[in-house]
């Protein structure tokens, strides 16, 4: 039995006429006939009294078009279900992100943007360093990633979209020397013990930017509150993105961190050819301009 021969019996049921019926879905009678036959031949009997003026449903026929009415329904209602999820309109969007993505503004305002235009679509956020990210991206456990450049390596198989860009800040306990600078510079921080953003033990990439050949004693963390912790207690000088400093704590001081070789971006992270409708409605949103961070 075929959907469209449910079908065919449904109409016929309510226009009592094969021939009205036939104009209604546009196919021949004597088609909507054959069809209707075979239908019955499933049934292992009639499911219509047929008289020269009218069509008139048997007593099985009565059964059928209750059940074959729930059936369509729930077909239909299937294929709907199906259409929204490839528009985007429902599903969910599994994204991982860094704490800076959330201190920049870059993370609340896509997913801001994308409620507004996708209610229905469910979004799970988790708080990941870049190497569970991009982790999660390639074994699909995460959908979208957004995660500072200075914590990423090979990951040509992803698509890396344009984010926001922030410079360096230091963070020292409120009694440490340099809390009474200005602003501070590499060389500053030659004897420093340092505490830097990491994605494992062996990643150097903050530790490269400060330009220094940096011998003091490095604690690696892979999160913004733990750098902050650190410093809080005195274990070091925390380096962290400009936007760290919207985290009020009472006894951390924040100072610019000047002259260094390059900024820290914020990317978006995702996988090329995508199929979600979901997740390819999210990353299509970035396509507006994003905001820029202001130092």
């Amino acid at each position: 039995m075929e959907l469209r021969h449910l079908r065919y019996f449904v109409a016929v049921a309510e226009d009592c006429h094969f021939g009205r019926a036939a104009a209604r879905l546009h196919v021949t009678q004597s088609t909507l006939s054959t069809q209707v036959k075979a239908l019955e031949r499933e049934v292992g009997g009639p499911v219509f009294v047929r008289t020269s003026r009218r069509v008139e449903l048997t007593e099985a026929g009565e059964l059928l078009l209750v059940e074959a009415r729930r059936t369509l329904a729930q077909a239909d209602r299937a294929l709907d279900v199906a259409r929204q999820s490839v528009r985007g309109e429902t599903g969910a969007v599994r994204i991982g992100f860094s704490g800076i993505a959330v201190l920049e503004g870059i993370l609340s305002t896509d997913l801001h943007r994308f409620h507004q235009a996708h209610p229905r679509v469910e979004l799970h956020v988790t708080e990941l360093p870049p190497a569970a990210q991009v982790q999660g991206l390639r074994d699909g456990t995460l959908d979208i990633g957004y995660s500072p450049d200075n914590g990423l390596r090979d990951v040509d198989d992803l698509v890396r979209g344009r984010g926001v860009r922030t410079t360096l800040s230091i963070a020292v306990h409120h009694d440490h020397p340099l809390a009474a600078a200005a602003s501070v510079v590499p060389t500053d921080l030659e004897s420093e013990s340092l505490v830097v953003y990491a994605a494992d033990e062996d990643d150097r990439t903050v530790l490269d930017r400060l330009g220094t050949e940096q011998r003091a004693r490095v604690h690696r963390v892979t999160g913004t509150l733990g750098a902050l912790a650190l410093a809080s207690a005195g274990v070091g000088v925390a380096v962290v993105p400009a936007a760290t400093e919207r985290i009020g704590l009472p006894e951390i001081v924040y100072r610019p961190l000047r002259d260094m070789a390059a900024d820290v971006e914020v990317v978006r992270l995702s996988r090329p050819d995508e199929l979600a409708g979901p997740v390819r409605a999210f990353v299509s949103s970035w396509d507006r301009p994003a905001r820029v961070a202001q130092s």
